[in-house]
Order: C-alpha cells, then structure tokens, then sequence
C-alpha cells in the first residue's frame, strides 16, 4: 500500500470491488467480448453498490468521496483484461455524468445524474466528430435556438456507449460564427426524434458499443441547455484535464498487469534447463520495464492528488496521458514477447490487452495533439485558465 496517497479505508475499498469484479463481472466478460454488448444488470449492480456514485453529491445519491476511490476503481477495471468493459464504465460515470453535475441544473441533475448514479440511466459523451478528431473547436454540429427549442443538427464518432446509452451529453455550435467561442452543451434523450446510431467494428475495446451519431433536426427544449450558451468549449477544455487523467491511470494499471501476468508465466515457462525469469537478458528488460511503470504511475497519483485539491492540472495530466500511455504500450508488447509463441494466442490475455491498450495515445486527444499542448505552455507560456465558476 503506498501509504502516501491510499489509507486503511482505501485499500478496503479496494479489496471489496476486486472480489465484485471477480464474482459479478468476469464470468461475464468473454460473452461480452463476443457480442459488443454489456448486460443491462451490471450497469445497476455497479449503480447498487454505489460505484457509479464515488466522486458525487450525496444529495443524488452519491459518496462524495475523494479522487483516489476513483483511481482504485480505475486501475481495478485495468485487471480484468477487458479495457472496453472498463471504458463503458469509465466513460459513463467520469465522462458524461461529469458534464451532467458540473454544467446540469437542478432539474437536470435530478432527472439525469441521480439514476445515472443508480445505474438506471447510461450517459455518453458526444464531442468527436467525423474528419475532426482531436480539433475539437473545428466543430460542424450546430444547435440552432428557434423560440424556446433549440434544433440541432450534425453527426459525432467514436462515441463510447453511443449506441446502447439513454441519454447523450452533446457538444454543438450555437453561434458558429464565433467558432470555439460559440459552442454549448446539451443534453438529450436517445429516444428524442432525428437520433440515429451505428456501431463501429473495432481493433480493440470489443466489449463496449462505440457509435457513429447522426442528428437530423432533432427538436430539444431549451432548458436541455447546460451551463451558460456559448460556454461549451471552456467546460470541455476544463473536464479534458481529468479524462486524460483517467486515461494514464488507465495505462500504468494495465502495464502493471502485464507485467504481473508475464513474471508469473515466466517464472514457470522452463527452457534450458532453468525457468525463464532466470535469463539476465529477459530480467534486466523486466527492471527497465518496472522503473518505467511505477515513475508513471507515481506520476499520476500526484497529479490526482493535485486535481483532488482543487489545483487547475491540464499541463500535468496531459503529460500523465501522453507518456503513461506510451509506456504502456510499450511495456505490454514487451511482455507479450515475454510469453513466445503463447503471447500472440487469444486464449492468453496479452494479446488482447496489446489491441485494447492501443487506444491509449488515440482516444481523448492524439498524443501528436497532446504535444503540441505541451509545448504551447512549456515554450510558449500559454496558459490555460479554468472556466468561469
């Protein structure tokens, strides 16, 4: 236990939703692997024992608890080696819910956030585009308010839990002619008239449904509206901190897990007369690929303890995401070659976790993207500031 960050209570926590995930969801995730589609029972077993509630108000339902039960529930879901049954989860509770707390009114938030907390409600969040990826202010979709409707039109992609979620928190140009400065947020039924979703066929993540969605004069009410109009980008730019955070946490927990799974298969695979951990060329790999990991990780458990403090961490948790990520792809295609021939068979977990951590420097903003980021603070002293309170 790394007493700095995780107390007694903590690594209770930790223990209780390891034996959950072991009893509830792992018999389970081969099928849903299979199918692309996760039960509907677990998102509420999830809502039951509170997980989905860990970061909010208890007023709805929630723990309010600090960001370091979340970092357990992250790294946790990276152990069951199903990174797209992670990411449904993930992207529900940390993604659309987020907007859901911090922009919803009142009313919003009760009829929204408290059964999303429950798990009786699956939010997702719609912010790429076709052709835009990663240029978020470069935005087509547009909500154009008409009396006391707004009509929006447009399509997004890549859209984890597109398909099967019940609601969607939607990013739209309410004056396009201000570019970034003319977006809002919106949140809307799936059922609502002119939604229409596909499912995308993926390398990896094969768990969760991830859509392509299009909108066809779809008539909402204005109070659907979150947060100020023509805000929208500020709260994006502002919740981008703590999913990029997420994503590293993501990483250095999977690579962790490869690394555990390939010196249990290495201490047992024989050659040569001896078990294969014994080869100073395999073992000195495995010192470098350790150091690697736990520098991230330690990383990341400071940057989590920042952003719990109230700290504006974009710099941070952009390199959390940009490096983390790296590292774990780097770490876990080693770790396959750990294993031989046997690494690259779908009955041993390496393969599939090499295609499912792939998405670590594409998703949530391209590590090519991320850079630039990076270097627009470091060189050209640009700062990022919060969004208006």
């Amino acid at each position: 236990m790394n007493i700095t960050y995780f107390t007694e209570e903590h690594e209770l926590f930790r223990k209780s939703f390891r034996e959950f995930l072991q009893k509830e969801v792992v018999p389970h995730i081969e099928k849903w692997e299979q199918t692309g589609t996760i039960d509907r029972f677990i998102w509420e077993k999830f809502g039951e024992m509170g997980y989905f509630g860990l970061a909010y108000p208890e007023k709805y339902g929630g723990m309010d608890l600090d960001l370091f039960y979340t970092v357990i529930f992250l790294e946790e879901m990276q152990c069951i080696n199903s990174g797209g049954f992670a990411a449904a989860m993930w992207a529900h509770a940390y993604l659309a819910m987020t907007h859901v707390n911090k922009e919803g009114s009142e009313e919003i938030k009760q009829k929204y956030l408290a059964p999303s907390i429950s798990g009786q409600k699956i939010g997702c969040l719609c912010i790429t585009e076709p052709f835009g990826g990663s240029d978020v202010a470069g935005m087509k979709t547009t909500a154009i308010k008409k009396g006391d409707k707004y009509i929006v039109n447009g399509s997004k992609t890549f859209i984890t839990n597109g398909v099967f979620s019940d609601y969607l928190v939607v990013a739209a140009k309410t004056r396009p002619e201000l570019g970034n400065k003319g977006m809002s947020i919106f949140i809307i039924d799936r059922d609502t008239a002119g939604i229409s979703a596909t499912k995308l066929d993926k390398l990896g993540w094969r768990a969760s449904d991830t859509g392509e969605i299009a909108f066809d004069n779809v008539e909402i009410p204005a109070s659907n509206l979150m947060g100020e109009e023509n805000k929208g980008f500020g709260y994006i730019m502002q919740h981008f901190a703590l999913e990029r955070l997420i994503m590293g946490i993501n990483a250095h927990a999977r690579a962790e897990f490869a690394i555990e799974y390939a010196l249990d298969y290495m201490s047992e695979r024989m050659a040569f007369g001896q078990t294969i951990d014994k080869f100073q060329a395999l073992r000195h790999k495995v010192a470098d690929l350790a150091s690697q990991v736990e520098m991230s990780k330690v990383f990341n458990y400071n940057v989590a303890a920042r952003l719990d403090n109230g700290e504006y961490v974009v710099k941070e948790a952009t390199m959390s995401k940009l490096l983390s990520t790296k590292i774990a792809d780097e770490v876990i295609y080693e770790c396959l070659q750990f294993l031989g021939g046997y690494g690259y068979m779908e009955e041993y977990p390496l393969a599939r976790l090499l295609r499912d951590s792939r998405l670590g420097p594409i998703g949530g903003g391209t590590s090519e993207i991320l850079r630039e980021i990076i270097a627009k603070m470091i060189i050209d002293k640009k700062e990022y500031k919060p969004a208006a309170e």
